[in-house]
Order: structure tokens, then C-alpha cells, then sequence
């Protein structure tokens, strides 16, 4: 267990900085609406990045300066960054409906989230500052979560049936996976889970392996 000091009300949303120095959580001990911390990744006293809430952490930027988050305002969820150090949030997405699940390419340049903008979920990209938003998935599946490899060749993400809304629990889903540069798209697994499977990046360093969550019913 990692002391997370204050922060005792830590939801599945949290990650190490790519230098594995920081840990930032995404913690609903305060008023029990989700803000993001960022705090030693051995344990100790978490430092609070977000005022607003709900915000929900989902990415690091490579030079670990930066957090990409979800963040609920006024009634619109859509994808943030923020300084980790604390500072000013800024909001890139603005299209109405869910904007979800913000990570970083390797090289930096590019978020890519899910959205939900054009009728059903799926992955899209854009610049870091927000601009050049365009759609990556198209396909019959809800798509969630797209976590690029660190070798920057792959997009790992999370697929829900079609007739499925939002990111529950206890589904059968896919894990899959598809080149940066488009391609043939794979299924790297096929499982019960869905929420807490891959919300956020669990690619080993060398590109080479993917943690995930996967789910047994209990007998009654």
C-alpha cells in the first residue's frame, strides 16, 4: 500500500510521471467530487492541481510538466490539461456530448481521447493545444480509452458492443489494438470487465506488455 496522505478516497484514475518520480490521483475525499493530486510515487502528501471538480487524471505529457484530465463543467464533459505543478486548466474540447480519456503520444504532439460527438464512441486525436481534432476509430463498437505505446507505433484501447453506453462494468469487451499510422486493427483479448479494464496508460516501458483488469462474478 502507498501512503497517499489525505488523499484516502482514490478512485481508478491515477498514474506514475514518465520519470516514475510523481504519482497522480484523481481523489474524492473532498466534498466527494473527484480532483487531481500529484504526490511522491513512493507515498506522502499530496499536493492538489485542480480547484474545479470533477476532474478525473488520464495522461501525463512526455517531459512530465503537464496533466491531460476530464473535467466536468457546467454540465459538459470534455478534456482539459493542466500545469502539474498547479496553474490555470485549459479546455481543448468544446463539441457537445462525452470527450473522455485524454493520453499523450510519445513524441508528444498529439491527445488522444474518445468522443462520443459524432453518435457513437470513438477515437479521436488532436494536437496538444487543441486543434486539428480528427476521428481515428470508425467502426460498429463503442471505443474507449486509447493509450499510445511508449515505441509510439500503437494505439491500445478498450471496446464496448455497440449498443452499450457509456463505460460500465461487467460487459464483455475487447481489448485492441491498431498502428499509429492506421492498419489492420487486432483483438488482444476478450473479457468480462470494462470499467477499470484500461481507463488509464498500462503499457510496460518497452512497449511490449499491457496491464489490465479483468472481472469474475462472485458466487452468490
Amino acid at each position: 500500500m502507498i501512503n497517499t496522505g489525505s488523499a484516502v478516497k482514490c478512485n481508478n484514475d491515477h498514474g506514475l510521471s514518465p520519470d516514475g518520480t510523481r504519482l497522480a490521483v484523481s481523489d474524492q475525499s473532498v466534498g466527494g467530487s473527484s480532483r487531481i493530486y500529484v504526490l511522491p510515487a513512493g507515498g506522502g502528501t499530496p499536493v492538489r492541481v485542480t480547484e474545479s471538480a470533477p476532474s478525473y487524471w488520464h495522461g501525463w505529457s512526455p517531459d512530465g510538466t503537464t496533466l491531460a484530465f476530464c473535467g466536468e463543467r457546467n454540465g459538459e464533459f470534455d478534456i482539459y490539461t493542466i500545469p502539474a505543478s498547479g496553474g490555470e486548466e485549459r479546455r481543448l474540447t468544446t463539441a457537445p456530448g462525452l470527450d473522455d480519456g485524454p493520453d499523450y503520444s510519445a513524441d508528444g504532439r498529439y491527445i488522444y481521447f474518445n468522443s462520443e460527438r459524432t453518435g457513437r464512441m470513438q477515437v479521436w486525436r488532436m494536437k496538444t493545444d487543441g486543434s486539428d481534432q480528427e476521428q481515428v476509430t470508425t467502426d460498429e463498437f463503442n471505443n474507449w480509452f486509447p493509450h499510445p505505446s511508449p515505441d509510439g507505433k500503437w494505439i491500445a484501447y478498450l471496446s464496448y458492443g455497440g449498443d452499450v453506453k457509456g463505460h460500465p462494468e461487467n460487459k464483455d469487451v475487447s481489448l485492441r489494438l491498431m498502428p499509429v499510422g492506421g492498419g489492420e486493427i487486432r483483438v488482444l483479448a476478450k473479457l468480462f470487465g470494462g470499467q477499470g479494464t484500461i481507463n488509464v496508460p498500462s503499457w510496460s516501458p518497452d512497449s511490449q506488455s499491457i496491464a489490465f483488469v479483468s472481472y469474475r462474478l462472485a458466487e452468490p
